[in-house]
């Protein structure tokens, strides 16, 4: 190097590295400056602006969400490249398309404000401009999807879309085919009414869910994210998977009062996330553990949702009733997704933390006290019966006030100066151009947080107006009942998967309602009572928040986890089994406590209860392919097999018997109760004595990879 050469300004690289796109430094900084100036003016615009529609002023739906998409939108192809590689950094035909679309996107969602009340005016009547707008506004949500979430989800927006446009095909059953629409009915539903993409799931994304994101992004930006992890690892760190289990535990209390699935995700993940990530859990997974928790919560007494209390009328029953015997499949329930946390953490070799080396309990307490003001706060609110999106907004004030309060209160105390009114506490409790600095931060930062769910929650909400313009969900469901055949187990299952159907276009409690008058005297006809009917239904209801393609729950969790929504979608699926196990079990054994000569206290309601619990511990082992440590493919086949003896009923055969039965016409239940213990304790066995080193924890590194 001649003397003459300096060396290269290493702080200027870092500075434009750390620019909010995250975009790669050359020749044109000034335009990424630019660029990532427009994008954090932005993101502070939408955070404000989202805080005022939740606390100060109430909008119009179609204006509300319309605003929140444009926003949405226009970072999306602001921030994310249109193909691995395109680069994003320079002036190009890629820069110049996206900034393109950025601004199509706000025209499209600025001429349903500008032209609202000629829109509700005009319904059906539409002039071509509507089409045009609609049609351009949906390709813009189906590449904004492509971009964040994937092939996989963008194209089952697109088969829906030619199923209305088709009708009837030969590939298709009968009983699913209708009429089929225009592409003019198809595109202004999706776009100018609240049944398409400003329909239930971006009405999701747009109020409660972006709030408790950006109480999150306070959090963090504020210590409280630190705190709470701190905390978590004075408590749980000793234990394996603690802050999982902690998050499963504290989604129970509080599902079980809030009554809401994606609600208990933003408001509990908010601090339970972080702290699983920070334990070694995969973004995806503590994503998909905070949903399963938090859909458990609609099944755990005493609040149960709105459909607990539907349930009560239907059947002509007591709420106290209907308390008493939910709780015990809802504590089951619990067990599995603390199984599958224990059996990810134990796999995975996430252990605990010799006490030493974890954070003293009282120093943490003391110095981060004032975040749990806000805590309790939001948790007063919600119990109160505020909305989410008042409660959130209230429990991101009072993080902000609490911080500089806290702050000034510090930096009274190590300067010594402490009697009230002193200069010292006037000065430190002035609003300083770091915090300001921090507060943009973490405006910005919860508007970016917010761009996977609100983006996966619009391109839901084309599967949602095209199953509610075909009718197929109400279609599905007689489609199942002709499928039955009879048999109870065949249509139980398949009113789950009807459930499925409806919970893309209808809330859970709406969901629950259809499944009961349609699917339920299928149910009752085939002998199961009333009560185990309506529960069964009101549990498969729930199946739509964790199972994909439209799970909000999951996509909920997938935000404030920062990982894709589709996979942790596909985990919590996994989590959520027990949703699907346990109302088999109670149509064909006294789960409940119902059918004759049964009662609670009765011995075989004991003994189902304890072979469930002990059949879904041998599946979740068997789903994760570990009990005590890693089990082989013969351990994972015999507690399949164990697990599906200790659910089934009596078997019954042929008369005769069978060749290997000869003379044996049903095998009783208590039988196949034994043979599922029998091998299960096989299992046990084996696992304890034989120990091959190929069966070892998987490395830790497996866990902390990408999502």
């Amino acid at each position: 190097m001649s003397p003459n050469t300096t060396a290269p300004d290493k702080s200027a690289a870092q500075k434009v590295t750390r620019a909010p796109l995250g975009l790669k430094p050359d020749s044109n900084r000034s335009l990424v400056k630019t660029v990532a100036l427009v994008v954090s003016v932005l993101g502070v615009c939408l955070s404000l602006y989202q805080l005022w529609t939740a606390g100060l002023m109430a909008l119009p739906a179609m204006v509300q969400r319309s605003i929140h998409l444009a926003a949405i939108l226009a970072l999306t192809f602001l921030l994310r490249p249109p193909f691995p590689g395109a680069r994003k950094d320079k002036l190009s035909v890629w820069f110049c398309l996206d900034v393109c679309l950025a601004l199509l996107a706000c025209y499209c969602t600025f001429y349903i404000c500008y032209n609202l009340n000629e829109i509700f005016a005009r319904q059906g009547d539409w002039l071509p401009m509507d089409l045009w707008v609609s049609a351009v506004g949906i390709v813009l949500v189906l590449e904004a999807c492509r971009r964040v979430i994937g092939n996989i989800m963008t194209g089952i927006c697109i088969a829906a879309m030619i199923f209305a446009y088709v009708g009837h095909s030969e590939f298709l059953p009968e009983i699913l085919w209708h009429k089929g629409y225009s592409i003019e009915r198809i595109a202004t539903t999706l776009w100018l009414t609240t049944e398409g993409v400003f329909g239930v799931p971006i009405y999701v994304a747009a109020t409660f869910v972006f709030i408790f994101v950006l109480f999150g992004a306070f959090l963090e930006s504020t210590g409280g994210g630190q705190f709470f992890i701190d905390l978590a690892y004075a408590l749980t760190g000793r234990f394996s998977g603690g802050p999982a289990k902690t998050s499963v535990i504290a989604s129970g209390f509080m599902g079980s009062v809030s009554g809401s699935a994606v609600g208990n995700v933003v408001a509990t993940g908010s601090f339970t996330i972080p702290m699983m990530k920070k334990v070694g859990y995969r973004p995806h997974v503590a994503g998909a553990i905070e949903a399963a928790a938090s859909t458990g919560g609609q099944l755990m007494p005493p609040i149960m949702g709105a459909g607990a209390f539907l349930m009560a009328e239907f059947t002509n029953t007591s709420y106290l009733d209907i308390i008493r015997i939910a709780l015990v499949p809802a504590i089951l329930y619990y067990m599995t997704v603390l199984l599958f946390v224990h059996f990810e953490a134990k796999k995975y070799g996430l252990e605990g933390q010799p006490k030493d080396a974890l954070p003293k309990l009282g120093a943490t307490m003391m110095g981060g006290l004032h975040f749990l003001i806000p805590v309790a706060i939001l948790v007063s609110a919600l119990v109160m019966n505020y909305s989410p999106m008042m409660s959130g907004f209230v429990a991101v004030i009072a993080i902000f006030l609490t911080s500089v309060i806290a702050n000034a209160v510090k930096t009274a105390v190590r300067n010594g100066k402490l009697p009230a009114g002193s200069p010292e506490i006037v000065s430190a409790g002035r609003f300083s151009m770091h915090e300001l600095k921090e507060l943009l931060k973490a405006l910005e930062k919860g508007a970016r947080n917010a761009i996977m769910v609100s983006v996966a929650c619009a391109a839901a909400g084309i599967i949602v107006g095209m199953v509610g313009l075909t009718g197929m969900g109400l279609k599905f469901s007689s489609l199942v009942l002709e499928l039955s055949f009879g048999i109870k187990v065949l249509a139980i299952l398949l009113i789950g998967l009807a459930s499925l159907v409806l919970g893309m276009g209808l809330p859970v409690t709406a969901s629950y309602i259809v499944l009961a008058t349609l699917a339920g005297p299928a149910l009752l006809d085939m002998g199961v009572p009333l009560l185990v009917t309506h529960m069964i239904v009101f549990w498969y209801s729930q199946d739509a928040n964790v199972t994909p393609p439209v799970s909000l729950a999951s996509f909920a969790g997938a935000g404030v986890a920062g990982a894709n929504p589709m996979q942790t979608a596909f985990v919590s699926w996994k989590l959520a089994k027990g949703l699907y196990i346990i109302p088999i079990v109670m149509a064909y054994r006294p789960l409940l406590g119902m059918g004759e000569n049964y009662e609670m206290w009765h011995w075989q309601v004991g003994m189902t209860i304890l072979t469930t619990a002990l059949g879904l511990v041998g599946f979740a082992a068997a789903l994760e392919r570990f009990l005590i440590r890693r089990a082989s493919w013969l351990e994972t086949v015999l507690l399949v097999l164990g697990s599906a003896a200790m659910f089934w009923p009596a078997i019954k055969l042929p008369p005769g018997g069978v060749w290997f039965l000869p003379g044996v016409e049903s095998i009783p239940t208590w039988t196949l109760d034994v043979i599922g213990l029998a091998l299960f304790a096989i299992v046990v066995f084996l696992q304890v004595v034989h120990k091959p080193e190929n069966l070892k924890p998987l490395p830790v590194e497996l866990a902390q990879g990408a999502s």
